[in-house]
């Protein structure tokens, strides 16, 4: 009898390898016939239907044993659930390849086959295929934002944010392979049935997600567009010349995209297909009364749940069925955004909007001070969660007003955490322990990448003691920031973005902030932990020098 074996070591490739040749020598000295796989990432094939999962420690512990379960308990009666899986969250950095390795943990330590495909802003990584899709048991979806489930119909989907995946995905793959309900579909479904129904904080998060390429590249070009033609690149004195043209794409082509957009693919969120037109349309309505950003959102959501509600009380026969999402819903709900806008909501929302703009712009001293203060605890709290969200999502909505200090406070503070708890490790050494300090590396440079998440492995470890560490780093760096008046243009790519011309002002004071809000935070992280000094033989640091 042929054995067909999968060793699922994501991140251990040398380990899984040696494995892998340990287990066929084994086999072949035994006289089994054994065909291994190796699973080293996401990407990886699903393996074969009657493959058995086994942990990488136990092959190299034991071999031989390990082929003697083989032996005692066939593959047959052992055969794999097969999952195809999405994660995704806003920004499709952190969050969606942290759940992704989450699952394929899980995945390995349940013994389950699954293959996962990563979704961000950017785009699918690791697509799955038809086939993959068809073979598949149950569809797992781990995502912060709305994904498109129309390929999953007739499948089995159970949907999840993010966090479950991150913190225990053995437990997620179980309750999905217990929960999970069949996906509608067929051509006369206008809006395909959700798992999970989801909340107004999601369907934003799934505009801003949306939204962020049109800020980044409108906000580069015009950076880039200043730097080459100064201050008067916009002026129409400079028409014609290279720094003018890269003003009007980013300007009157990227930026005038951002508020449509964010709409549009709020009531995406909310409706499907069918709410793209009347949000995006409506946004452009919000844009042109001035209601920038704010008016996008409520533009999204009346879009969205307009549409939603017109879909479950229009009834029509089977042959007309069809009408519904290419004609009837986006014009009843275009009128309705439409009209809800310029007779009852834009005005209104474009005052509070330019309200907002002024006092904003208009900040000094201590005010300008209590927002840095603000907006840096926010991005740190919960490093990557709602209430982070909400402040990087704030930021960047401002960037469509030009207004563009909070955005530079949010991205310094988001820079803090792990940029000081990578520090910590250094200075305070005998306070984490190796496997902590063997980490930082990559930890630090997540942190000059903008990614806050990449404190969070410490955050969970002690939490008690490294939270209020990070909030009070993060508020000091945004503090310091808005204090200081630094204007950023671009919501993304940390200290990767820094060095183009144009793309933050006061550079040097922007990286005094940084620098602060990373030294705080490692002086309190360092303070507030213990040393580890109980028991000094589990880290070798620690260990007295022998001769």
């Amino acid at each position: 009898m042929k054995h067909h074996v999968l060793i699922a070591a994501p991140g251990r490739d040398v380990e899984a390898v040696l494995a892998a040749e340990a287990l066929r020598k084994a086999a072949r000295e035994a006289g089994l016939d054994v065909e291994v796989q190796l699973a080293l990432d996401d990407a990886a094939p699903l393996a074969h239907p009657s493959a058995r999962v086994v942990p990488v420690d136990a092959v190299l512990a034991d071999p031989a044993a390990v082929l003697a379960n083989l032996a005692a308990a066939p593959a047959a009666d052992a055969t794999p659930t097969r999952i195809v899986a999405i994660t995704s969250c806003p920004t499709g950095i952190a969050h969606t390849f942290m759940a992704a390795e989450g699952l394929q943990q899980g995945a390995a330590e349940l013994g389950h086959a699954i293959r996962i495909e990563t979704q961000g802003s950017v785009g699918a990584g690791t697509p799955l295929t038809a086939q993959e899709i068809a073979e598949a048991d149950v569809v797992i979806i781990a995502a912060d934002r709305e994904v498109d489930r129309a390929r999953f119909a007739g499948k089995r989907v159970f949907a999840s944010n993010t966090k479950p995946a991150i913190t225990g995905g053995a437990a997620l793959i179980t309750r999905a392979l217990a929960e999970a309900s069949v996906q509608a579909g067929g051509e006369e479904t206008t809006a395909p049935a959700k798992a999970e129904r989801t909340g107004p904080y999601k369907h934003l998060m799934t505009g801003v997600s949306f939204m962020l390429p049109f800020v980044v590249a409108g906000g580069l070009l015009i950076a880039l567009a200043f730097a080459l033609g100064g201050i008067h690149a916009n002026d129409d004195a400079a028409a014609g010349t290279l720094a003018h043209t890269l003003f009007e794409i980013g300007a009157k082509g990227g930026f005038a995209l951002i508020v449509p957009a964010l709409a549009g693919y709020i009531a995406y969120s909310i409706a499907d297909r069918p709410g793209i037109a009347p949000g995006m349309i409506g946004g452009m309505i919000a844009a042109s009364q001035g209601a920038g950003f704010l008016g996008g959102i409520v533009a999204g959501f009346i879009a969205g749940y307009g549409v939603d509600a017109l879909n479950r009380a229009i009834r029509l026969p089977r042959n007309l069925a069809g009408l519904k999402p290419m004609l009837i819903l986006p014009l009843l709900g275009t009128l309705l955004t439409g009209l809800l806008m310029v007779y009852a909501v834009g005005t209104p929302v474009a005052a509070v909007l330019s309200f907002l703009t002024e006092w904003l712009r208009g900040m000094q001293g201590s005010s300008a001070i209590a927002l840095g203060l603000i907006l840096g605890a926010m991005m740190a709290f919960d490093m990557g969660g709602p209430v982070n969200k909400a402040s990087y999502a704030f930021s960047v909505g401002l960037i469509a007003s030009q207004v563009y200090t909070p955005m530079a406070a949010t991205m310094a503070a988001g820079m803090t955490p792990p940029l000081g708890i990578a520090l910590a490790t250094v200075l305070f050494r005998n306070r984490f322990s190796a496997e902590e300090r063997d980490g930082a590396g990559a930890t630090a440079v997540l942190g000059l990448a903008f990614i806050t998440e990449g404190a969070i492995p410490f955050a969970a470890r002690d939490p008690l003691r490294m939270i209020p560490a990070f909030v009070a780093g993060s508020a000091l760096a945004g503090a310091i920031s808005m204090a200081m008046g630094v204007e950023l243009r671009v919501p993304h790519g940390g200290v990767f973005v820094l060095p183009i011309p144009g793309a933050v002002t006061h550079l040097a004071a922007y990286a005094v902030a940084i620098a602060a809000g990373t030294l705080t935070t490692a002086l309190l992280a360092g303070l507030l932990r213990r040393p580890l000094a109980a028991n000094p033989a589990q880290d070798p640091a620690t260990l007295p020098a022998t001769a």
